[in-house]
């Protein structure tokens, strides 16, 4: 049996840092959304329904797009049972076993036991506070050909709030990024399920909105913004490629229901008023861990995200990460290694950092948490 790890399977005195929960305090009322499409939409939402998604939600979809600098019309979307399947379905699309991804180090932990059930093989390619090392890619992807290998099938990243460090990669970066993937004729998956959870600064291009050569492939979601429970996301990619993702899914299609609702909340006054609340409300509780981590745990230093749901810490030594992370699990605070956000293995994994989820636990249990954890520090750093 896997160990617990969802919020209904502890105790109210275990404080959760680890997975990105949504608060239950900002989660909408979807009620009347609900009644409506069961009535005024029953023979449709409760019926079979195409795997490409519902009509009326990849135009939406398409629209929101297109406001965000795309140019991409309801045939350039496929709605997926939350991202992850999006990035299942890339990777049943264009992986051999063997194949080589370019990912970030360190990388979104969750994707790397996908990438590896499609028999990838890594390369990392480091990254500092402006997002991914182009010019470290540039290189690497020199060397591989120099060495007669072929060049990745796809490049992975997060652009917006990087899960796990929180970095935005900035407009500069992008363009490089945009134009080297071009030249080398590879394509990039573009995972962006925060973009709309900022507290600050202004927007920087989605890859998506760069996009000369219909490579770039758009993973986005609902979970972040919205509800993670309602598990509705989507693809931005080329028609021809939607079309062959479709023969791919094998689930018989998103929940018409849950499209619907989704659609008609979108649509609703209650939207924008909705992320607006998420905004203020992540940024508080981001601005609560930053000043707790600082007064608890001093002489780590913290990646402070302009958005997203996570900070990012980077230990001093003799701080072992791994350590960190099962003693405050003793503790009852719940957080991540930052070992496991590497898809490499071995002696070279760094172990010097964690990262902790500020996304669900309130302002209280986030003073008690890092409190927690920073008994846990002390004892460990002498």
């Amino acid at each position: 049996m896997p160990a617990p790890h969802f919020p209904s399977e502890f105790g109210e005195q275990t404080i959760l840092f680890d997975s990105g929960f949504a608060a239950p305090q900002l989660l909408p009322d979807l009620a009347a959304h609900a009644a409506n499409a069961l009535t005024a939409h029953r023979d449709e939402v409760l019926q079979y329904a195409s795997g490409r998604g519902q009509p009326y939600l990849r135009e939406w979809l398409a629209t929101w797009m297109n406001s965000d600098g795309c140019a991409l019309t309801s045939d350039h979307i496929l709605v997926t049972n939350g991202a992850k399947q999006g990035i299942d379905l890339v990777c049943r699309l264009l992986l051999d076993e063997g194949d080589a991804i370019v990912v970030t180090a360190p990388t979104y932990f969750t994707a790397i036991p996908i990438f590896r059930h499609h028999g990838a093989e890594f390369i990392e390619i480091g990254q500092d506070a402006h997002g991914l090392d182009v010019d470290a890619l540039a290189s690497a992807l020199d060397a591989r050909s120099a060495a007669g290998k072929a060049p990745p099938k796809f490049i992975y990243n997060i652009p917006e709030f990087h899960n796990p460090t929180g970095a935005t990669m900035s407009a500069e970066r992008r363009a490089a990024l945009v134009a080297l993937a071009e030249a080398r004729d590879i394509p990039i998956l573009e995972d962006s399920p925060y973009r709309r959870v900022r507290f600050e600064g202004p927007d920087e291009p989605l890859l998506k909105a760069l996009d000369r050569s219909g490579n770039i492939l758009h993973l986005g979601t609902f979970s972040k913004l919205v509800a993670p429970g309602l598990r509705i996301g989507w693809v931005a990619a080329e028609p021809a490629l939607i079309a062959r993702m479709i023969q791919l899914k094998s689930e018989g299609g998103s929940s018409p229901l849950i499209q619907r609702i989704i659609y008609d909340f979108a649509r609703s006054d209650a939207f924008p008023a909705h992320i607006a609340r998420v905004q203020t409300a992540y940024c508080e509780r981001r601005d609560a861990i930053i000043a707790a981590v600082k007064h608890e745990l001093p002489g780590t230093l913290i990646a402070i995200p302009d958005g997203g749901y996570y900070v990012w810490l980077t230990l001093p030594l003799p701080v072992d990460g791994d350590v960190l992370a099962a003693k405050a699990g003793e503790a009852g605070v719940h957080l991540i290694a930052g070992s496991r956000f590497f898809a490499g293995s071995g002696a070279g994994v760094p172990r010097n950092h964690v990262r902790l989820a500020f996304s669900f636990a309130t302002a209280e249990q986030i003073a008690e948490g890092v409190a927690r954890l920073g008994a846990v520090y002390r004892s460990m750093a002498g």
